[in-house]
């Protein structure tokens, strides 16, 4: 069951496909929805020593999606991070990622990400583009993500999941600190893998 067509790339394609049934199934999901953040977790890996990998995430925030069953591409999503949360274990690292070497949490406590299109790749794969703003720098950011389903909890909350990943250079955002190792190298990969594991509920 597919959320998000694919853009049409000329006017036949894109008269054929105004004329397919919506699927009911789909059409159901049509709603805004709130993140749940006691079932979603946002968190990222980056080469250390370039040798092994940190693994971190950010446990505070918050976010919407609209999904259009009718016309898919229509749906949005947009997520708020609190940047003082981040967590990677180790109180001392976690304080030097908040400082002015990384990301400056107290001038800049949000990274942001507002969606501007989707298509779908095949199945349940989608990619999501949207804009990525940390600090103050706004940048493209295309992420690869899997419609996992939607199903009703003991509650009686509609939910639907998502999970998926995307590659930044840090350095696209400003994020230069690093230090030079004495067998060559660098302390801190530019590379950053983010993951995504969402869970949202609908809203009345």
């Amino acid at each position: 069951m597919g959320l998000f067509t694919r853009r049409s790339q000329d006017t036949d394609a894109a008269s054929s496909l105004a004329t397919l049934p919506v699927d009911p199934a789909l059409a159901a999901l049509t709603g805004d929805y709130v993140i749940d953040p006691a079932h979603s977790s946002i968190g990222f890996t980056v080469r250390h020593a370039m040798v092994t990998n940190v693994r971190g995430s950010f446990a505070e925030h918050e976010g919407g999606l609209h999904l259009d069953g009718a016309d898919p591409s229509r749906s949005t999503a947009s997520i708020d991070v609190k940047i003082a949360s981040v967590d990677t274990g180790i109180a001392d690292r976690d304080g030097h990622l908040r400082s002015g070497d990384f990301f400056d949490a107290e001038a800049f406590p949000l990274m942001t990400f507002r969606s501007t299109g989707a298509a779908q790749l095949g199945g349940d794969a989608y990619r999501i583009t949207g804009d990525l703003t940390i600090k103050d720098v706004t940048r493209p950011l295309s992420i690869d993500l899997e419609f996992n389903g939607s199903a009703t909890d003991v509650y009686g909350n509609e939910r639907v999941g998502f999970e998926g990943s995307a590659e930044i250079l840090r350095s696209d955002w400003g994020l230069t600190w690093n230090a030079a190792l004495e067998t060559g190298g660098v302390m801190v990969s530019d590379k950053v893998k983010l993951t995504f594991d969402i869970s949202a509920i609908k809203q009345a």
